[in-house]
């Protein structure tokens, strides 16, 4: 049902073990077969995953207005229904702090409207249109070095994280899509160690949990 659109998945550490390691291979392949004894059949699924979750069981870890009510071995558990494979699947992982009343309530008048930032996105979907798909996500693998064209610095910053964050070649790969899309977004044609550095900024470990 998700498919070409957006697959949300709120809390999702309470959904089944089992069905999140199934979608491992539904994000690779784009598609959900289903095998029975009589048949096989297979349902095309090319959609963005989005998924929400608590910093902990309770909710309240390091939160700053609550104390947490859970301890080490519970958040642990709770950290480990989410498999590195599948977490090496999810480009951007973003914390997000809790904010109070009064933050909501004051609008910033500097801030950029939601008018111009769709017009930024509007802009830097043109360009991956050009390059023969609909977003960076989509480039193969045997292109993706010639179109994201890093600067030698990019290259060095991405060769250093690799090392020091533990990443997959799985990992590094998709962190060069993401910092081609960092790129387009502010207009530049190759990729820049401050766009890297940005890409690399999304696959903090922090950020779920």
């Amino acid at each position: 049902m998700a498919h070409f659109g957006v697959l949300f998945l709120d809390e999702i550490p309470e959904f089944d073990r089992a069905s999140l390691e199934a979608l491992r291979q539904v994000l690779e392949s784009h598609e959900v077969a289903i095998s029975r004894a009589a048949f096989s059949t297979h349902f095309p699924a090319h959609f963005q995953l989005v998924a929400a979750c608590n910093p902990c069981p309770c909710g309240f870890y390091r939160s700053g207005q609550r104390d947490c009510a859970c301890d080490a071995a519970a958040i642990a558990r709770y950290r480990r229904r989410l498999s590195g494979p599948l977490l090496d699947r999810i480009d951007l992982r973003v914390g997000v702090s809790a904010v109070t009343w009064s933050d909501l309530a004051q609008r910033d008048p500097d801030g950029r409207s939601s008018r111009e930032i769709r017009r930024g996105i509007l802009a830097a979907r043109a360009i991956q249109r050009r390059r023969g798909v609909r977003a960076n996500a989509e480039l193969p693998d045997s292109r993706l070095d010639d179109e994201v064209r890093a600067t030698p610095e990019a290259l060095q910053l991405l060769g250093r994280s690799v090392d020091r964050m533990a990443l997959t070649a799985r990992g590094a790969r998709r962190i060069l899509r993401v910092a081609r899309s960092v790129a387009d977004l502010a207009g530049e044609e190759r990729v820049s160690a401050a766009a890297m550095a940005e890409a690399l900024g999304y696959r903090r470990e922090t950020a779920i949990g």
